[in-house]
C-alpha cells in the first residue's frame, strides 16, 4: 500500500490535566502516514483521485485547535477516527508530540498510534 504523509503539522490547543493547562494554548506537532493507493491519481494526474493532504491538514488543524482534551491519547484517537471516517483512509499511523511537556525531553513526549488494517 502506498502512503500519503504529513509531517510536522503544528497547532496549538488546550490540552492537559493540570488546572493551569486548561487556561493556556500549548503547541502540538502531528505526523501522519495514511494508507492510500496513488496509482489512479498518478495515471491520470488527477487531484480528485488522490488523498488531498492540504484538505486533511486543514481539517486536522481546525479540529485540534477547537479541541480541549485532557489526554494526548484521547486527542490521537479522535483525530485518527476523524481522518478514517471523513477521508475514507483504510489505515493510518499518527504521532502526536507535546513539546515542552517534560523539559528534559528535548524531542518532546507523546503517543504513536496505528489504526486500521495496513494492506500489503
Amino acid at each position: 500500500m502506498d502512503q500519503v504523509f504529513i509531517k510536522g503539522l503544528a497547532v496549538e490547543a488546550v490540552i492537559g490535566v493540570y488546572d493551569w493547562e486548561r487556561t493556556i494554548l500549548q503547541p502540538l506537532v502531528l505526523d501522519l502516514e495514511m494508507g492510500w493507493d496513488i496509482r489512479v491519481a498518478a495515471a491520470g494526474d488527477d487531484l480528485g483521485a488522490t488523498l488531498d493532504y492540504a484538505a486533511v491538514s486543514q481539517r486536522v488543524l481546525d479540529f485540534v485547535a477547537a479541541s480541549q482534551f485532557l489526554l494526548v491519547e484521547a486527542l490521537a484517537e479522535h483525530v485518527a477516527a476523524l481522518i478514517m471516517h471523513e477521508f475514507s483512509v483504510p489505515w493510518l499511523r499518527l504521532r502526536v508530540t507535546k513539546p515542552g511537556a517534560v523539559s528534559e525531553a528535548s524531542g518532546g513526549v507523546g503517543v504513536l498510534i496505528e489504526r486500521g488494517v495496513k494492506p500489503a
